[in-house]
């Protein structure tokens, strides 16, 4: 079995959170938001979780899939060769895995914000890989 670009996989995941979000997160136009959270939840997870793909590519904090890495240890490793991309993992962090996935904020805004920097992390990961 071919292993997959982590790269690529990280972008698939944002795709299936946009996916997720247009087909089943029930936008309401007029609020901005969106009506159900549970998708904005989910779209939260699937792109925090690209994101972390992304980065495991770049900096290996994990040793193996069957252990847990704190948020603090990714922080570390990023903040060693990168601080723009600290601030922007920082971000992410708050508003993709707090906001979106924990919190469920519905607004739009925090959503677009969420994959604009899961794009940015992304792009700036694919950079230091190649």
């Amino acid at each position: 079995m071919k292993k997959k670009d982590p790269i690529e996989e990280a972008r698939r995941y944002v795709d299936n959170a946009k996916e997720t979000l247009r087909d089943k997160g029930e936008y309401n136009e007029e609020l901005n938001r969106y009506d159900d959270e549970k998708y904005v939840r989910a779209a939260g997870n699937y792109l925090w979780l690209g994101v972390l793909m992304a980065l495991d590519a770049v900096f290996h904090v994990r040793k193996d899939r069957r252990t847990r890495v704190d948020i603090k240890d990714y922080l570390a490793a990023v903040g060693k060769r990168d601080r723009k991309l600290l601030a922007l993992v920082n971000d992410g962090y708050d508003v993709m895995h707090l906001s979106m996935n924990y919190d469920g904020i519905q607004a739009k805004d925090v959503s677009d914000s969420g994959f604009r920097l899961a794009n940015n992390i992304i792009d700036r990961c694919e950079a230091m890989v190649n």
